[in-house]
């Protein structure tokens, strides 16, 4: 019992992200969740009509574990488990499941090791209790929840602070997402404007649908801007304000992508590349800044390495794959104890040059965490030619060692 208190006064001590970014993300939420309580959507209140739930029971799940579709192929497994290195009897958590494929790697370089498997997508934990099948009760159990509430789950499951043996994070929406046109990530598929990791029924959270027909010009462009970089956020932002007031609510991928579209030059419209130098279409930025506000994606990723430095033992391991810059910022921070609000990165000497407090270079010098690697492991190139989700992004994966203060 003593335990559990310890934990839930971790978890409330935490900071949720930078201050822009938890600032930005319940402002913009208020007068949605205040009208959860009595079971209204505000914004019907505002004379907005709300699409009903989507029916997203996973249904039958095939020996694969993904239905209709191939065994899922983890990014960078073979890095992963080289840094990983899974022992017999030994405990993991797979903070971001998704189709399984990673813990069935671990299984298969260590078939008696036990494996948590965290996912706040109903659909994955579908395919985790179906692979728990196939193994002794109680090696695979899982965690259906985010990173922020998964501190009520793991002591119920007998997970106490310092016994974890390594932790690992795939971040980022997995390809059996995007796969799913009823999910709303895509664009090459129209689907409804969801956008939300976990489309439960008992899911209250604001759909992209929500934001989009629900907060005005200025707040979409700042979502649009942080999320994404998008240099034309405020005339994407006008575009789907104008489209909303003249043709009625935005409930479809295609529409939205459309409305965007209309935004930009004709002649830009086609021509746009992303990092890899490919095209690209031009509502791909705002679609991703929308997909990580909805799913409070960056404050989640805070909380879970949080959870994951809290639970490993002292020389465990905790790797991660991250997909984009944002991701990666915060991950790189953690990994270095660097203030996710400060501006630079001071080396002791500068700190010492701007007369820091003893406590801030007390900080630099007694780190939490302990490199690996001081380079970003990269997939091969083979990887990326076999593999479309190590070719559809710039891939920075920061796998590093926990060790004791």
């Amino acid at each position: 019992m003593s335990s559990t208190r310890t934990v839930l006064r971790v978890i409330g001590e935490m900071r949720l992200g930078s201050y822009c970014q938890r600032r930005l993300f319940h402002q913009m939420t208020k007068k949605y969740r205040a009208g959860t309580e009595r079971k209204k959507n505000p914004l019907s209140v505002a004379g907005l009509h709300v699409d009903p739930p989507i029916d997203t029971s996973p249904g039958p799940v095939d020996v694969d574990g993904v239905k209709g579709q191939q065994q899922h192929i983890p990014v960078m497994a073979e890095e992963v488990m080289q840094h990983l290195k899974p022992k017999n009897e030994q405990l993991y958590i797979d903070m971001t499941f998704g189709g399984g494929g990673h813990t069935r790697q671990i299984l298969a370089h260590a078939p008696q090791a036990r494996v948590i498997c965290v996912d706040r997508d109903p659909t994955a934990i579908s395919i985790a209790q179906e692979l728990a099948n196939s193994y002794s009760p109680g090696q695979i159990q899982t965690c259906h929840t985010k990173f922020s509430l998964i501190h009520t789950l793991l002591p119920e499951l007998g997970v106490t602070p310092g016994t974890v043996d390594g932790v690992l994070f795939d971040l980022g929406a997995s390809s059996m997402q995007f796969d799913q046109k009823t999910r709303g990530f895509s664009l090459s598929a129209d689907g409804p404007l969801d956008m939300r990791m976990d489309q439960s029924s008992d899911n209250s959270e604001p759909s992209a649908a929500d934001v989009v027909n629900g907060f005005d010009e200025l707040e979409l462009g700042l979502i649009i801007k942080k999320y994404s970089g998008e240099k034309n956020a405020r005339k994407v932002a006008h575009a789907i304000v104008e489209a909303r007031s003249a043709f009625g609510r935005i409930s479809r991928t295609q529409q939205l992508a459309d409305i965007i579209a209309s935004a930009f030059p004709e002649r830009l419209q086609y021509s746009r590349k992303d990092k890899l130098k490919r095209l690209s279409h031009v509502a791909t930025q705002t679609f991703m800044a929308l997909r990580i506000f909805v799913n409070n994606e960056m404050n989640e990723v805070n909380n879970g390495l949080e959870v994951a430095h809290y639970y490993l033992r002292p020389g465990a391991c905790c790797v991660t794959l991250t997909f984009h810059s944002l991701e990666d910022r915060i991950v790189k921070r953690h990994f270095h104890d660097i203030d996710l609000d400060s501006k630079a990165n001071l080396s002791l000497r500068q700190m010492r040059h701007k007369k820091a407090s003893t406590a801030e270079i007390e900080q630099i010098l007694h780190k939490r965490w302990t490199p690996i690697s001081k380079k970003i492991v990269a997939p091969s190139s083979s990887e990326c030619e076999s593999n479309p989700r190590a070719r559809s992004a710039k891939l920075r994966a920061a796998v590093k060692n926990e060790t004791n203060q």
